[in-house]
């Protein structure tokens, strides 16, 4: 008889077939890392980071959920089903969903999305935060929804990406691939660029799907799995493809970080690295948290390696975030680390309620907003 086992950790599972044994030694999702995190110094000449607005809105526990930002709107969930909207640190409504949330936040100025254990996509009203439809996908969603244009695309644990009608939930299309034997169970979300879908998956590949029939557009290989047993070969893309109007990046853990051309697919470049935490870039460089802790800076125009930032190791950093002349990122213990970009110098740091921020940082007009895994989402000013 074929078992499955997995390890839950920060929102992630690492699932295998066949077997009975933890994956502790492959998963890089730990809140709070076995290995002594690397010491915080003091940063000579810190640069002030003004707390603008701090909500509770209740805990994530072993669940990643992601805060929306819409305009000047901050749209966030909670494990119990809490699901709130703040307006510059005041909330405008709290709803309880009725259901424990495991994926989210999706939104625009119109419509919430969440997402359930059970395969619940649910859709609210985004001025009164009303019920609007509930729809179900084939397994869990992890992930935040993206909700653009007329449609809502979710996506499920069972790598399948579906694409659901904004207005009554029904579903449009279906994109599905196989899987490897051995995955790693995660929230990956995807990022949408006009009517292009862009998805990371198992086994290191990088689609492009179209967002009006979910046919596949083309497919890139970002990391080719290796080694002689299952567990070496999990090159699982766990993390958020970032991408602008001709170029898209991704990482994979066990693998590589590598850019393709948007219209085609085609590489670009590519170096070896892990990480499961992800990558951001600006119009010049490509910013990766690696698995070791370390962010690293690569150019854009051949993945030349520009800067490497090692004074976070271990410490479970987050996905770093572009802010002007800074890159953002969060660790376990709920300091957001700001370096400069063309050195990755630190310039500053502000502490938060001292849980694991394992949400992507969102990005707000002049400044970033984090939400922990005790439940505060804090709005940080940069000056």
């Amino acid at each position: 008889m074929t078992r499955r086992f997995g390890v839950i950790a920060v929102g992630l599972v690492g699932v295998v077939l066949g077997g009975c044994s933890t994956l502790d030694k492959l998963n890089p999702f730990k809140s709070e890392p076995k290995i002594k995190p690397a010491e915080l110094k003091p940063i000579q000449g810190a640069a002030e980071l003004p707390v603008r607005w701090q909500v509770t809105v209740g805990e994530a526990d072993d669940f990643v959920l992601t805060p929306a930002v819409v305009g000047d709107s901050v749209y966030a969930a909670a494990r119990d089903g809490t699901v709130s909207r703040i307006d510059n640190g005041r909330q405008s409504w709290r709803i309880a969903a009725g259901e424990k949330l495991a994926g989210g936040v999706g939104a625009d100025r119109d419509l919430v999305v969440v997402g359930t254990e059970k395969g619940q996509v649910m859709a609210f009203d985004a001025e009164s935060g009303k019920p609007r439809w509930t729809a179900r996908v084939s397994s869990e969603v992890l992930a935040p929804p993206l909700v653009n244009g007329d449609q809502v695309v979710v996506r499920s644990v069972d790598a399948r990406v579906v694409g659901l009608d904004r207005a009554d939930g029904k579903r449009r299309w279906v994109y599905q691939r196989v899987t490897p034997a051995l995955t790693l169970r995660s929230n990956v979300g995807m990022t949408m660029v006009d009517n292009t879908v862009l998805a990371g998956f198992p086994g290191g590949k990088l689609v492009a799907i179209n967002g009006k029939n979910g046919a596949a557009m083309w497919e890139a290989t970002v990391a080719v799995p290796k080694g002689a047993t299952e567990l070496e070969r999990v090159a699982d893309i766990t993390s958020l493809p970032v991408a602008d109007e001709r170029q898209v990046c991704a990482v994979a853990y066990q693998g590589r970080v590598a850019c393709f051309e948007l219209a085609n697919g085609n590489q670009v470049w590519g170096r070896d690295i892990s990480s499961s935490a992800g990558l951001d870039m600006d119009q010049t460089r490509v910013y990766v948290s690696d698995d070791t802790g370390a962010v690293q800076a690569f150019a854009r125009d051949g993945g030349a390696s520009l800067w490497k930032q090692d004074k976070l190791a271990n410490r479970g950093l987050s996905r770093p975030i572009m802010l002007g002349r800074r890159v953002a990122v969060a660790d376990f213990q709920g300091f957001v680390h700001f370096l400069d970009v063309d050195d990755g110098a630190f310039v500053a740091r502000a502490a938060t309620d001292g849980s694991a921020i394992r949400a992507n940082p969102q990005r707000v007009a002049g400044g970033l907003v984090v939400q922990t895994r005790k439940g505060s989402v804090i709005a940080l000013g940069v000056q």
